[in-house]
């Protein structure tokens, strides 16, 4: 909701309310609170691909990782109707009611994340493995009790500090969308929401919809690089 809420805030005042790095910066301060919210119940399991990691580190078993990666596609899927209903005014009055995926006014990527016009399939595969990447393994350093460590109750914050880099060195191509969940269920959201199945088309943004499996194939190589 607050990673939206800036993107939405943005996007329907014509940036006059944020920007770029207001967004990426609301993304990265949602997830410190979302851990801390967290934290203490599930271990702070907000990613698929992080749940995916876990599984293969042996701390979560791997019966749990359905459940996991279900409530966390819903949880996406409910931010982004609140999202719709908090911004339901701003929305039609920047789009006339005209809800579009491309265009000069299109408002689809307040939800889920969509490549830049430039990119090719394989170069945005490429970036969120290379992104997700990363996450897992800063995630998994800072988890790392044999390094030094970071001072008790402020792990949250490095981690959201981890978000907020990663976004702005690799956001350009995609919106750095390195947590499948957070795209694929707004994704859908929208789609029932009146953007439609061109939500999906990789006609309307190539690359579109990729990025929740190379997300995922993107912990595997992380891990990895970390273990040796």
């Amino acid at each position: 909701l607050l990673t939206q809420g800036a993107v939405a805030q943005a996007v329907t005042s014509g940036e006059t309310k944020g920007n770029f790095f207001t967004m990426f910066l609301a993304g990265s301060l949602a997830v410190v609170i979302a851990i801390y919210v967290g934290g203490n119940v599930s271990g702070a399991h907000l990613n698929p691909a992080f749940s995916l990691a876990m599984c293969i580190v042996g701390r979560l078993p791997w019966v749990k990782l359905p459940i996991y990666i279900l409530v966390q596609l819903l949880s996406a899927f409910c931010a982004s109707g609140a999202t719709y209903v908090l911004y339901y005014d701003a929305l039609q009055n920047y789009t006339g009611g005209n809800l579009t995926v491309t265009g000069p006014k299109e408002t689809a990527s307040i939800f889920a994340t969509y490549p830049a016009p430039y990119l090719s399939l394989n170069n945005g595969f490429l970036d969120q493995v290379l992104g997700t990447g990363m996450l897992m393994v800063g995630l998994l350093a800072i988890l790392d009790r044999r390094n030094k460590g970071v001072p008790a109750g402020l792990e949250p914050v490095v981690v959201g500090m981890l978000i907020l880099a990663i976004g702005l060195s690799m956001g350009a191509n995609c919106g750095f969308p390195l947590n499948p969940a957070r795209d694929l269920g707004p994704r859908l959201f929208t789609y029932v929401a009146g953007w439609g199945p061109e939500v999906f088309r990789e006609t309307a943004s190539p690359g579109a919809g990729l990025h929740s499996p190379s997300s995922a194939k993107g912990s595997v190589p992380g891990f990895t690089a970390l273990s040796l």
